[in-house]
């Protein structure tokens, strides 16, 4: 214990046997949360629960001694894993509780000499921060309050003075604007001494949040044209957020589309090895890029551009669809990643129903017009479509069903759409008028920017019905998502240790 107070630790006396207990319970709290989530991700959530619950405990014996400063990183990522497993399993209050914890932490590191570390925490956690953002509508008075049991994180000159003023991560966990969420200017991905790896996924985050700003916007503006109401500014400036104000100030670097391309250009500077090593990312950013390929342009939904396949589908737009969904399929354990890949890729079948249908219907058209002139220019043409038709419907099945299983697992609140089936089969109508896919009878998730996927090519009042149809149904599933409940209902022990723990910090926060 003497050589810990000096931190007298070296590579001859340093064994497991002589470790303070302390650090050892945040060294084995460190190994639970990574092992907890991999039970989960498993599907073995019995498991997952007692190696939460371990993780819980272990960091109740580290809260009051201080542990050795080579330690805290594992402390922090404990935190951070831990919260994100809570939020998986659809507590999302506990969620922000753990990640403010983990701020607190990584401001107790700063000047440590751990950069790397600390870049990689707060990638991590800008990433799921950034699919909270996505479910809370980037709305912040929907946030649960937890600032009576955790006090925000502050600099040492106190919560009012400049944040600039901190050092290093400081800057960034004192912030006011990120201690909910972390929100404006990716300061990871600007700061060029991170990791690659880390730099991508920070400007995929900020990308993510840019993309839902604009959704929001889009939502205020249909709202207000279907009010009647005058004075769109206003509309728009009430949807401001920090992020969309870092944007439009430098909107070259930071929109969206850029940010998304900047990723993939850093993930290129990596050799072949280590880029095989990351499919998570290259998924994220080959779906990325097929969302936003025309979002600079003048429409993203038409049905006439030049060089398009149809419904303004480019071939390398087509491609990064079939290329992301494939991803998936041969890798499904990424379905349960932290941060909103389930839902990009739920989005991403979406923009493959909209591409069955264009192809359905031209290909129909087409069929109907040659039965009684057989020419053959045509033939070519027809053959592809046709061969492109039924590889899109193939990648479509197999994604519709992986999508569907995880789905079921998950808790109704975290759920993204439930895609319809294809419009064939004996008890199917043939109705020429009838769309191959019935995006209609889609349960659309609760996000508006994942909403505007499946609303696309809709009037402003259509769309509007369809969300709030949606909404209602979502809060019957909400009400009676009976197992799910009971399951929580059945955390009783696991739920009294998080609170034992969240009143031990309390207490040392406040003091």
């Amino acid at each position: 214990q003497q050589q810990q107070q000096h931190g007298m630790y070296t590579s001859s006396n340093l064994t497991p046997d002589n470790l303070p207990w302390y650090d050892q319970s945040a060294l084995n709290a460190a190994r639970f949360s990574q092992l907890a989530l991999g039970a989960l991700c498993n599907d073995q959530v019995g498991l997952a629960l007692e190696l939460s619950n371990a993780c819980v405990l272990c960091l109740k014996n580290c809260v009051e001694e201080p542990s050795h400063k080579s330690c805290l990183s594992a402390v922090a990522r404990a935190y951070l894993l831990h919260g994100i497993f809570r939020s998986l399993r659809g507590d999302m209050v506990r969620y922000f509780k753990y990640r403010r914890v983990c701020m607190t932490q990584i401001y107790m590191l700063d000047g440590e000499q751990q950069d790397e570390t600390v870049d990689a925490l707060l990638a991590a956690m800008s990433f799921h921060d950034a699919w909270a953002y996505m479910m809370y509508n980037a709305t912040e008075d929907a946030l649960p309050d937890i600032d009576g049991v955790l006090p925000r994180v502050c600099n040492h000159k106190g919560c009012g003075s400049d944040a600039s003023t901190g050092l290093g991560f400081s800057q960034v966990v004192t912030d006011p604007m990120n201690q909910m969420w972390i929100q404006g200017e990716p300061q990871i991905f600007l700061k060029n001494e991170a990791r690659v790896v880390d730099r991508s996924l920070d400007a995929i985050s900020c990308a993510v949040r840019s993309c839902c700003d604009q959704a929001n916007r889009d939502f205020a503006q249909m709202s207000q044209s279907m009010s009647g109401g005058g004075g769109g500014g206003e509309g728009v400036l009430d949807m401001t957020t920090p992020t969309s104000l870092a944007v439009m100030a430098s909107e070259n670097e930071l929109c969206s589309r850029n940010m998304v391309l900047s990723a993939q250009a850093l993930l290129n500077q990596k050799n072949a090895h280590e880029r095989v090593t990351k499919p998570g990312l290259i998924m994220m950013i080959t779906a990325m890029d097929a969302f936003l390929e025309n979002s600079d342009q003048d429409g993203s939904s038409g049905g006439d551009g030049g060089g398009a396949e149809e419904g303004g589908f480019s071939e390398t737009q087509i491609q990064n669809l079939l290329s992301a969904c494939e991803m998936a399929i041969k890798h499904p354990m990424l379905l349960h990643s932290p941060g909103p890949v389930y839902h990009m890729m739920s989005n991403a079948a979406v923009l493959l129903c909209h591409l069955l249908n264009g192809l359905h219907a031209k290909c129909s058209m087409r069929d109907s017009s040659s039965a009684g002139n057989s020419n053959d220019g045509g033939a070519g043409g027809n053959n592809n479509e046709s061969d492109l038709f039924y590889e899109t419907l193939d990648t479509f099945m197999s994604i519709r069903k992986l999508l569907n299983m995880h789905r079921q697992n998950l808790p109704v609140r975290l759920r993204c759409h439930a895609i319809p089936r294809p419009n064939i089969g004996p008890t199917k109508k043939t109705d020429p008028e009838t769309p191959f896919i019935d995006l209609g009878e889609t349960l659309m998730c609760s996000c508006r920017g994942c909403q505007g996927f499946v609303l696309m090519g809709c009037s402003p009042c259509v769309a509007a019905e369809r969300s709030l149809q949606s909404s209602k149904v979502q809060a019957v599933q909400l009400e009676s998502d009976g197992d799910f409940q009971r399951e929580i209902d059945d955390l009783g022990d696991f739920n009294l240790d998080d609170d034992a723990l969240f009143s031990i910090l309390s207490r040392v926060a406040n003091n």
